[in-house]
This record gives structure tokens, C-alpha cells and sequence, in this order.
């Protein structure tokens, strides 16, 4: 074997976990492929051979590669007013691709990747690759420019921020769909006391809408609130089908043959604590969604 296609190998062995931290790092499936590539680029002039661990030499560059990627957009204030939600990874209702699967792990809903955009970029670097890829902090610091402690201490402010958010769902598929057909059924019948059933009175709904002036975002809390917008949405004759979403029971709605949005419903305890849609028409375009037609 030659010494690339050694190399290739190699790096072949640590793609998916490469791929799966860039991804909660960026929240964007296509940025994460390109750090990937940057990390590729970067082993393919290194002397490989002399590296001890490559799996964790790999890890790093991704981590560095995927700071400065979130640092360069705070620079440019990419970020819009209210929430943004990442890129979502939609699969049949019936089951996530292998793929998908590997690439989520456990638990990597739209609404923890959601909280996960509101933290700064060395926060969420820590949080990211100690608390998901049991990384040491005394590894952590040097990417980060800091003391070993100062990085537990950045992981523990997003850790913090992440417990206060309802972000891990009900394990159970089957009930988190059965919660949200009752929301739906309840929408479409104009029924306020069943949507109030089936809602936690804390929940929080967010959307994002694309830029601004056409676009914007917005974020509601309170059971009585999400009402009022489910009312709204349940006028505008869309056609709801089931999907999973980053994992979690969710939903792909179209109007007129065309994406309307991608919703990921967030069920604990049989009632919704969080909703989490995507709505912005160019973003929706990017999305492969042939996959619920198979």
C-alpha cells in the first residue's frame, strides 16, 4: 500500500467522528464536511507517521478549524435577531438512515444545537468536546488559548445554559409521535383545552423565518402563546407530513406542492416542551427531503 492511500485509510477510520463533531460544533451539515476536508488537507502535509494518536491529533485540527469558523461569523454578525436554528437532518418517520444515526449519536436535537448558537464560540468548543466526546480539559485549553481550569470553566457556564433549556426528549418514539398527532388533531379542531393538555405550560416555540426585512425570527414562551400561533399556522392550509428530526418526532410541511418548513417537536413527560421550525425558503431549498418519498 502506498503511503496516500495508507494515509486515506487512515483518516477514513475517524470520518464519522470528525463529522459528528464538526456538526455540533457548526450546526450545519455542509460546513462540517468542510472542515473534515480542511482537517484531510492539513493531514495529507503532515508527517502522519510521527503522530502518536491520530484520532486525537484529527479531533483537534477539527476543533480549531470549527472555532475559528464560529468566531468568523460573530466577526461578520452573521448571527440574526432571535433565535437561529441550525441545519436539520430529516429522515422517514419510520427510522433514521445508518448514516444519519452515527452522525446524531445520542440526543443531538434541533433544540440542544439550538441553545448550543447562543453560546460563545470557546463555550460551546468545551461543552462540545468534553461533555459529548469526554475530551480532557488539559487537551481543551491550548485550542482554546487557556488555563485548563479557565476551559472546565467555560464548559460549566454551557452546561449551565443547557440544563436551563428543555432540551432532551422522551426516549420512547412512539410517544412523542402519539403527543404531537393529539397537538395536531387539536390545532386543526380548533380544540384550545386539548392544545393546552398536551403542552407544557413553559413551552417555548421558536422559528426562524430567513433574514431580515422578508424574514426574521422569533421565539414564544407559554403555553397560551404557542396557541395562538398553532391557531395561526393550522389557517394556512398546509400539508403536514411525519418525519424525524435530528432524531425527535417532528414534522415537514408543505403548501402548494413546495416546503413550507421543517418543525422538530420536543416531547418530555407526554407533553411538548419545545418546538423548533425552520421556515426560511432558501435554506429549505438546500435540504435533500427526498428521503420521505422513498
Amino acid at each position: 500500500m502506498g503511503e496516500q492511500d495508507w494515509l486515506a485509510e487512515r483518516f477514513e477510520e475517524h470520518r464519522a467522528h470528525l463529522r459528528a463533531v464538526a456538526y455540533r460544533m457548526l450546526g450545519s451539515l455542509s460546513e462540517a464536511d468542510d472542515a473534515v476536508q480542511e482537517a484531510w488537507l492539513r493531514l495529507s502535509r503532515a508527517d502522519a507517521r510521527a503522530v502518536e494518536n491520530l484520532g486525537g491529533w484529527l479531533t483537534t485540527v477539527v476543533a480549531r478549524v470549527c472555532l475559528n469558523a464560529l468566531r468568523s461569523r460573530r466577526s461578520r454578525r452573521e448571527e440574526p435577531l432571535g433565535p437561529h436554528l441550525p441545519e436539520p437532518i430529516v429522515d422517514r418517520a419510520d427510522g433514521t438512515d445508518p448514516e444519519h444515526e452515527a452522525l446524531l449519536g445520542d440526543a443531538v436535537g434541533l433544540a440542544l444545537l439550538v441553545v448550543l448558537e447562543t453560546l460563545t464560540p470557546a463555550e460551546r468548543l468545551a461543552f462540545v468536546l468534553h461533555d459529548m466526546f469526554a475530551v480532557p480539559f488539559d487537551e481543551i485549553a491550548p485550542i482554546v488559548d487557556r488555563s485548563p481550569e479557565a476551559a472546565r470553566q467555560l464548559a460549566s457556564r454551557a452546561r449551565r445554559r443547557v440544563r436551563g433549556e428543555h432540551t432532551a426528549p422522551d426516549a420512547d418514539l412512539d410517544t412523542q409521535r402519539a403527543v404531537v398527532d393529539a397537538f395536531l388533531a387539536a390545532a386543526r379542531d380548533g380544540d384550545f383545552e386539548a392544545l393546552l393538555d398536551v403542552l407544557d405550560p413553559d413551552v417555548v416555540l421558536r422559528a426562524d423565518l430567513g433574514p431580515l426585512p422578508t424574514g426574521g425570527s422569533r421565539e414564544v414562551r407559554g403555553a397560551a402563546a404557542v396557541v395562538d400561533q398553532a391557531s395561526m399556522y393550522s389557517r394556512l392550509g398546509l400539508q403536514m407530513r411525519p418525519a424525524l428530526v435530528n432524531g425527535v418526532a417532528g414534522l415537514v410541511s408543505t403548501r402548494d406542492g413546495a416546503p413550507f418548513s421543517v418543525g422538530a417537536v420536543t416531547v418530555r413527560d407526554r407533553r411538548i416542551v419545545a418546538i423548533d421550525i425552520l421556515a426560511d425558503p432558501a435554506r429549505l431549498r438546500l435540504l435533500d427531503l427526498t428521503i420521505l418519498d422513498g
